[in-house]
């Protein structure tokens, strides 16, 4: 289900959407590079108010110690932290904030300049999702995906950023974690793959020079299928020989999955040349991941990025990095997860990091 955005206040319940989102008059003169943009995402972690609303999870509730002055504490903690990247982002995507109001919360108290802002839950949730930024956004959209009579646990937001030399769509995602087992929990990440596929696909057949990106917690490493021995399709599959043996014997072409490449310009070599690829960047730039778990690291933050940000026109794909560094990451480089008892570290996640540059 797909549905425009309303501008705040203005609150839109459709079946089992709830979204909202802003478009406020942006600063003349933004202070970044020249020819350049610097995109964002970041799970950060659980960030919820000090009120008591009903949805929050157990040690972010009042009795559980948890109080307004640790929020404010932990905003700007946050703050202060991606303050320390240089440059400074110019969209940020951010994956677990409890509610539209946390986001611009958190938001001014990074930059003024951030004063566009977009954010999208499930009905119910505890959490959702949002991205800030200091380019304008428009078009907003909320897409919720329904498995069987279920719910996703949550949407994904589309938006197109506005440039005076060329717009492009970001899908914020955070998809289906793999509590109850990775390959019971798949056919989850597929459903939000399929509709993410469907959206490039109808936004090329009007624009095919509009460039996608894909961006957020997707909760599968780029090599997810090889991690899981061949043994079933993954939301994101390599473009490779045997990928395709399997998905011709199983599926009809390309449906519910992304194919995610190295090359530049991404584009299909054992796959149909019909099959979508977008390029990322863990397959030949970022070492380790965003993510460890019993200490070992996982690639499941993403930036996919298609073939129109590699044609020599307009804004083009430069560079990625993790923001593996502190106040991110602990002395042994991992991340610093943060403690609601105590007030110490930011997010089991690193954010992630992609540069565009206008070509010359």
């Amino acid at each position: 289900m797909s549905k425009l955005m309303f501008c705040r206040p203005a609150l839109l319940l459709i079946a089992v959407l709830i979204f909202c989102g802003c478009d406020s008059t942006a600063p003349e003169e933004l202070k970044r590079e020249a020819g350049s943009i610097t995109l964002m995402t970041w799970n950060i972690n659980n960030l919820f108010d000090g009120s008591d609303d009903g949805n929050e999870y157990a040690e972010f509730l009042q009795s559980a110690g948890w109080s307004n002055e640790k929020y404010l504490g932990r905003i700007n903690s946050l703050a202060a932290a991606v303050g320390k990247i240089d440059p400074l982002p110019d969209i940020i995507m951010f994956q677990e904030v409890e509610s539209r109001e946390v986001l611009d919360d958190l938001a001014q108290s990074i930059h003024k300049d951030f004063t566009w802002s977009h954010f999208a839950v499930n009905p119910g949730s505890a959490i959702g999702l949002g991205i800030i930024s200091r380019m304008p956004l428009h078009d907003a959209k909320s897409h919720s995906i329904s498995i069987n009579g279920d719910t996703t646990p949550r949407p994904v937001l589309e938006t197109r950023v506005q440039t005076k030399d060329g717009d492009f769509i970001l899908f914020t995602c955070h998809w289906k974690s793999k509590i109850g087992g990775d390959d019971t929990t798949e056919s989850t990440r597929r459903s939000s793959a399929r509709v993410i596929l469907r959206r490039i696909r109808e936004i090329w057949e009007s624009e095919p020079k509009t460039g996608v990106i894909v961006a957020g917690d997707l909760n599968e490493n780029y090599d997810e299928f090889f991690r899981q021995s061949s043994g079933y399709i993954c939301a994101l599959l390599p473009d490779d020989p045997y990928c395709v043996m399997l998905t011709n014997a199983v599926l009809e072409g390309q449906k519910d999955f992304l194919i995610v490449s190295g090359s530049r310009p991404p584009a299909p070599v054992h796959f149909p040349q019909e099959t979508v690829v977008l390029f990322s960047p863990w397959l030949n730039e970022i070492e380790n991941g965003s993510y460890s778990y019993k200490n070992n690291w996982e690639t499941i933050d993403h930036f996919l990025v298609s073939r129109q940000f590699f044609d020599d026109e307009g804004w083009e794909y430069n560079g990625a990095f993790a923001a593996s560094f502190e106040p991110f990451t602990n002395a042994n480089g991992f991340p610093v997860s943060y403690n609601p008892r105590t007030g110490y570290g930011l997010s089991d996640h690193l954010p992630l990091l992609i540069t565009l540059k206008l070509k010359e």
